[in-house]
């Protein structure tokens, strides 16, 4: 065994130009497995992050379209017919059931919230934004801090008045140098007076540092016209409850609402971990779509292996037979180009972990960049699954070159030319 893997070396070693390029896919398709599965650690750790930004003792309740949906003219619209026309909006959540979810035992608070998009100005600067309408409990229970100005206040929320506090970006984006507190913005057609301005927050799916921030009923009365919510965030005492909890703020839902089928809730109670595992179960499918793309690369990378093995075993054919003449046996022969075939993949999956985690690397330098707290890790069964893969690639695909070289008759190796 010793001397066959010594002869594979010296084989390999003899022609490093050969080597390389024969390993060039392996390189290729492990790298890109590294990169997938460090990227994915790196990902995981920003989706923690923003989640921990609500607090980890927190639940969200928001709207969904049920699978038969009232209309507003007592007739009802089946979820196929309502996609088929306009989106039918859920009109049922109220802050009178924020009231009655706050009465809940392991609940301490709660906020509801709306989401719209208007043109804010400023003197000449003009952006299309997206504004979040939210009671002032809302400051009290997520962790954004402010680098000027004050939040708002029960007061100013009751009276709808037109306060508002910018994120970071946005306020560096109309205001420039200036202090925008005490200033004076358009959101639509009314005046609003910026009473804040928040610390960078980072922000994923939805920049939160490019948004600003209103009073629930302003945004409600002046701005949209609607008297309901699109989602909340409740806060909870134990967060070992968190699953009791959930299912105590669905019957207070469904009372209000007056639905007895569970089937037919026009809402949706998620806990962090329900949040965490609907994240799992997409990224884990998109993570499997990229290996399988990989996966081609390594395929190929395979196929090269093997064609060139076949082009080594027909260069070396007269070598062959002169083993065999002073007396290798067939085996003898299979196993040095099988070792041959497998030190070739192992070298590029070697190369190709480097090179997957060096990649790994500068994503997780650039999503810090841009400010996203982005962990670089990659992970030891990534390691492992690179090694293992480049080994069985070299044993699937080196074993025909192989036994095609260990089954040449050895006087007419001989005689080749």
């Amino acid at each position: 065994m010793y001397s066959a893997f010594r002869q594979s070396v010296k084989a390999l070693f003899s022609n490093p130009a050969r080597t390389g390029l024969t390993t060039l896919g392996i390189i290729i398709g492990i790298s890109t497995v590294i990169l997938v599965l460090s990227a994915g650690e790196g990902f995981r750790s920003l989706i923690n992050a923003q989640l921990e930004a609500y607090g980890t003792n927190t639940l969200f309740v928001e709207t969904r379209v049920p699978p038969t949906t009232k209309n507003r003219g007592g007739g009802a619209a089946s979820a196929d017919t309502s996609r088929a026309n306009s989106p039918v909006a859920i009109t049922s959540f109220k802050n009178r059931d924020l009231e009655d979810i706050k009465r809940l035992p392991n609940v301490i608070n709660d906020y509801g919230v709306v989401v719209g998009q208007k043109v804010v100005s400023y003197k000449n600067v003009d952006k299309s934004v997206m504004f979040y309408g939210a009671s002032p409990e809302r400051f009290d229970i997520d962790k954004g801090t402010l680098k000027s100005g004050r939040f708002y206040s029960a007061a100013e929320n009751t009276g709808a008045d037109q306060v508002v506090v910018l994120g970071s970006s946005l306020a560096e984006d109309l205001f420039l140098q200036e202090d925008p507190v005490g200033k004076l913005v358009r959101v639509g057609d009314l005046n609003f007076e910026v009473i804040g301005v928040y610390n960078s927050r980072g922000g994923l799916g939805g920049d939160e540092d490019s948004t600003l921030y209103m009073p629930l009923y302003t945004a409600q009365k002046k701005l949209l016209g609607i008297d309901y919510l699109l989602f909340a965030v409740v806060q909870v005492k134990d967060t070992k409850l968190s699953d009791a909890t959930a299912e105590d703020i669905k019957l207070v839902m469904r009372h209000n609402h007056d639905i007895k089928d569970p089937d037919k809730d026009d809402f949706l109670v998620q806990t962090q971990a329900d949040a965490l595992n609907t994240f799992n179960t997409i990224f884990n499918g998109i993570t499997i779509l990229l290996i399988a793309i990989a996966a081609i690369s390594l395929i190929v990378g395979g196929v090269g292996i093997m064609n060139i093995m076949y082009v080594v075993v027909t260069e070396r054919t007269s070598e062959i037979g002169l083993k065999k003449a002073l007396g290798a046996k067939g085996s003898d022969i299979l196993t040095e180009f099988l070792i041959e075939a497998v030190l070739v993949t192992i070298i590029g999956g070697i190369f190709g972990i480097l090179l997957g985690a060096f990649l790994g690397w500068v994503v997780s330098v650039v999503a810090a960049a841009s400010g996203l707290e982005w962990k670089f890790a990659v992970p030891l069964y990534a390691i492992a699954l690179g090694f293992g893969v480049s080994a069985v690639i070299g044993i699937v695909f080196g074993v025909l070159p192989a036994r095609s070289a260990s089954k040449l008759d050895p006087i007419e190796a001989l005689r080749y030319e």
